[in-house]
């Protein structure tokens, strides 16, 4: 039951309820859950703790797809839930027998466990295919006083520290040390670095006078729509740029209907509204090179046409391609046949260079990758623009978790951030997180907004993949050593002298 309650509870810290203190109500109440089971045990309780949290939090998907790939998506989250936990569950049992002292167990448990919450997080990340990163723990905290602490430490180290304060907390009214106000150090000094840090100070360069357009055109997977209606609501919504001092129009993810890299009718439209605007145009469409098909990102001039290409580095598994698509056919032979393109992973920069200007890029859940977002702002990014299409998941909670993701890039890299959507959530992000400009919901207009440039690299963006790599593995081979100090320990104990006291032992 507590259990149960942990997961709901956690999902409230996420948009679009977004109590973030709750995480760690939510990370405390499942850690409490976990202490003194066994193995068996520990898998059942992760496995309640994970499906009550992911049932909830991606409820979203059955907006047009219906209950399967929602009950198939939350299920592996769980299994993958139950299976960490079993880890947790170690990590509770093995310390202590290895080191019993109070001090270890105040100071030593509290950061294991935070290791290995954030181990099996990085796990779901990155498997199976290109995994599903998309409810980390320190993403719950982009509206919270917390979030700073990303552009130190990325959103991972973010996560580790707050499942370490959490299980400090906890070890200390365990060992009932209160009267002892020296026990409270490592819960004490967990929440100075969660507060009192503050963000790393990127450089201003300058300002970018960005037009972005929400189109509101029927850009929905199953919307119906007539040739070109959702290039003509873009081109429609962003009339009013038109005259205005623009250096750069951003239009979202599938803002144009047709390839027009090889539609010469779609080319000449994006040639005459780039002369009219007099600025270039950053668009996107789904494009086919040879046998390929991407879904790409444009940087469009004039009279010269695309001339930068980035490509989805992430297609999403199940929505814009068909891993293993012959053993999937089987057990769901009508859905898996909805989706018919098969998009491949793009290989370029998520960078576009526009007059000296980097500009990193994200395209619809890429935002959610940290390799991404880490790869634009070391080539030299100085502000962001994420492109979605959100049309299959309006009035859901799908488009609020995906802006929070936005603003913690935002913060995380010490950059703006131009989130914009074909249907909305369309926001003009801050470095430090603030909202600058916005666009109402499931309304056409365009945003024209002085958008704040910065140099200079965080030291997440530096630092972020030995964080993940020392806190993933690091955690593991911790746990593992537990194990074999443990094992050694209880032979050691178990052997005692014969009766004939000759020096000899036996193992009972």
């Amino acid at each position: 039951m507590v259990s149960a309650v942990a997961g709901g509870i956690l999902d409230l810290a996420y948009p679009a309820v977004g109590w973030w203190p709750l995480a760690f109500v939510g990370v405390g109440l499942s850690l409490v859950a976990l202490i003194g089971r066994g193995v068996w045990s520990g898998l059942l309780v992760g496995m309640v703790f994970g499906a009550s949290f992911y049932l909830i939090h991606i409820m979203w998907i059955t907006r047009y797809l219906g209950v399967v790939p929602w009950f198939a998506l939350a299920g592996l989250e769980t299994i993958f839930m139950g299976v960490g936990s079993i880890l947790i569950v170690l990590a509770y049992r093995l310390l202590p027998r290895v080191f019993p002292g109070r001090w270890a167990q105040l100071i030593g448990l509290p950061l294991l466990i935070a290791g290995l919450w954030t181990a099996r997080e990085l796990f779901i990340d990155s498997w199976p295919y290109t995994g599903f990163p998309w409810a980390r723990l320190g993403m719950s905290q982009s509206e919270s006083p917390l979030a700073h602490l990303a552009s130190w430490v990325g959103v991972a180290g973010l996560t580790f520290l707050m499942v370490a304060f959490t299980a400090a907390v906890i070890e200390w009214l365990r060992r009932g040390a209160w009267r002892d106000a020296r026990t409270a150090a490592p819960a004490v000094v967990t929440a100075a670095l969660l507060v009192l840090i503050p963000a790393f100070p990127t450089t201003p360069s300058g300002e970018m006078r960005v037009g972005a357009v929400q189109g509101n055109g029927p850009s929905g997977y199953f919307d119906e729509r007539d040739r070109n209606a959702v290039l003509n609501a873009q081109l429609a919504a962003s009339a009013p740029l038109i005259g205005e001092d623009v250096d750069v129009v951003l239009w979202p993810e599938g803002g144009i209907d047709s390839d027009p890299l090889a539609n010469e009718s779609t080319a000449a439209v994006l040639n005459a509204f780039s002369e009219r605007v007099e600025a270039p145009l950053i668009v996107n469409a789904a494009t086919t090179r040879g046998d390929d098909t991407f879904n790409t990102s444009m940087l469009w001039i004039a009279s010269e046409g695309a001339v930068q290409l980035h490509d989805k580095a992430n297609p999403v598994p199940m929505g814009e391609y068909v891993p293993d698509r012959w053993f999937f056919e089987k057990l769901a032979p009508d859905l898996i046949g909805l989706i018919q393109r098969e998009y491949t992973p793009g290989t370029n920069p998520p960078l576009f260079d526009l007059d000296g200007v980097g500009i990193g890029l994200a395209i619809c859940f890429d935002v959610i990758y940290d390799d991404v977002i880490w790869e634009a702002a070391r080539g030299g990014a100085e502000v962001y623009m994420f492109q979605t299409n959100n049309a299959d998941f309006r009035n859901t909670d799908e488009n609020l978790q995906q802006l929070a993701f936005a603003r913690m890039r935002a913060i995380e890299t010490g950059r703006s951030v131009v989130n914009l959507s074909t249907v909305g959530t369309s926001q003009v992000i801050a470095p430090d997180g603030q909202t600058i400009d916005a666009l109402p919901a499931d309304e056409p207009g365009a945003m024209l907004t002085e958008v704040p440039l910065r140099t200079g690299i965080t030291p997440a963006v530096i630092v972020g993949p030995w964080v993940k790599f020392f806190l993933g593995w690091g955690s593991l081979a911790a746990l593992i050593a537990l194990g074999i100090a443990a094992r050694v320990s209880s032979r050691r104990t178990t052997k005692t002298p014969t009766p004939e006291g000759a020096g000899v032992t036996q193992m009972r």
